[in-house]
């Protein structure tokens, strides 16, 4: 029995692509840490923000492969002279995956009170109009 996605539907042609991403994007393996927020701050320009308390600039990483988007987070050794009574601060490595759209790319990222803002911009396309010319067989 073969596998049946909405993108073999006979009127959506050349759409395998999407149901790839759509499988990539399941498997992108987030478990919830960190928290974030995703915000739409024009109408071509989007925001994602993670609560990453206690990492710096330096501790994290942020690349963009095949139209997804990866941040990072790993802190250094801690120092084992600290001796802890309660701990409630996640220190963890971590990694939030995110698939964009074609289109959409990273303009900049910044750390402001323990929040990492990643800002994306999605360019429009322009619109083309293309006449085929019918040929007698």
């Amino acid at each position: 029995m073969t596998k049946m996605t909405f993108a073999s539907h006979p009127f959506l042609l050349g759409f395998e692509q999407l149901d790839r991403l759509v499988e990539r994007t399941a498997k992108t393996g987030n478990d919830g840490y960190p928290p974030y927020n995703i915000e739409q701050s024009s109408a071509d320009s989007y925001r994602i923000t993670l609560a990453v308390a206690g990492f710096s600039e330096d501790d994290m990483t942020i690349t963009v492969e095949d139209r997804q988007l990866s941040i990072r987070g790993r802190q250094p050794e801690e120092d084992d002279q600290r001796v802890f009574l309660h701990r409630g601060i996640a220190a963890r490595q971590f990694q939030r995956n995110f698939v964009l759209a074609d289109g959409v790319e990273v303009t900049g990222a910044t750390m402001e009170n323990g929040l990492l803002h990643v800002d994306l911009r999605k360019s429009v396309p322009e619109s083309v109009v293309q006449t085929v010319k019918i040929k007698r067989g």
